[in-house]
């Protein structure tokens, strides 16, 4: 039966393969298992940045401060790109914010995003987060900031294509402040996976927020990172994707037929700027798989 160190060693084998470092944490949702690689490191979000955004929409608007069911126009031409989504429609529409946090978690939609943000205050998604006890997870720019930045340190118009940095060194992109959790937002792979923890007990926020944030999460439509490692039916996945140059991120939930719950957490960043390599999202999955059935064991939790 493998250990903590076995399992760890067996998902490092696999990032050396595929060509990533790996930072991951996965935790029981209700108890005190856990494994972790370099989980306490920071590391930046990317798109997981906006599961604490989604938590700051639904925690007020539970508390009265803002009402879901209201109506928004969004104009074509919104200035912060994104491959789809409102980035892509050419004429207005309307919608409600939680329309809006939908597309935000379940397409990972970056005018969705900064709409939401705009409206809740990064200050009061920090106050959030420090309020709960996260000390190294920041909300400190919205959608447009991180990708001005990268086409700012590039010197180039960057319009959330990674195509567009195929041919740069790889020196280059990893100096862009983007990829430096000192100048972005950030988290660690514990505080994450702790933070979801809250979100499924209902302790993050009050309950009905909580339930929105567990919904829009199932919804999210990628299948290629975490969901890859739990092709199971009965087993249901809930996540968040971030993506940035030379960085693929997912957190999410596994919640089984038998009642475990498992927050997940897996944080990798390439050795080379490649946009299209399958092996590397499907390793996101691979490694969940690994740490989750590690903790499945009768007796895991200890070596």
């Amino acid at each position: 039966m493998s250990t903590a160190s076995e399992v760890i060693a067996t998902i490092n084998e696999r990032a050396k393969e595929v060509g990533v470092r790996v930072r991951l944490h996965a935790a029981e949702v209700d108890g005190t298992r856990r494994i972790g690689v370099d989980e306490h490191t920071p590391v930046v979000t990317a798109s997981v940045f906006k599961v604490p955004i989604a938590l700051e929409l639904a925690r007020q608007a539970a508390e009265g401060g803002l009402d879901l069911g209201e109506r928004i126009t969004v104009p074509p031409g919104h200035p912060t790109p994104s491959p789809y989504g409102l980035a892509t429609f050419r004429h207005e529409i309307t919608m409600s914010w939680y329309d809006l946090a939908i597309l935000m978690i379940g397409i990972s939609d970056n005018v969705a995003t900064d709409l939401i943000l705009d409206r809740v205050r990064k200050e009061a998604t920090e106050k959030t987060l420090r309020d709960l006890g996260f000390e190294h997870t920041t909300v400190t720019q919205d959608c447009r900031e991180v990708l001005d930045s990268i086409g700012e340190d590039l010197g180039i118009s960057y319009e959330d294509d990674e195509r567009l940095l195929a041919g740069l060194p790889m020196e280059r992109i990893a100096a862009l402040r983007a990829l430096r959790p000192e100048h972005t937002c950030a988290t660690t792979a514990e505080e994450i996976t702790r933070l979801l923890g809250l979100i499924w007990r209902d302790e993050a926020a009050p309950p009905a927020a909580c339930a929105d944030v567990r919904r829009w999460m199932e919804l999210q439509v990628w299948p290629h990172r975490l969901r890859s490692g739990f092709p199971d039916d009965g087993i249901r996945v809930s996540g968040k994707t971030g993506t940035l140059p030379s960085v693929r991120n997912e957190v999410g939930v596994v919640e089984y037929p038998d009642g475990g719950r498992y927050a997940v957490r897996i944080f990798t960043d390439a050795v080379d700027g490649r946009s299209r390599v399958p092996e590397r999202d499907a390793f996101i999955g691979f490694a969940a798989a690994q740490a989750v059935e590690w903790l499945r064991l009768p007796e895991a939790g200890s070596e």
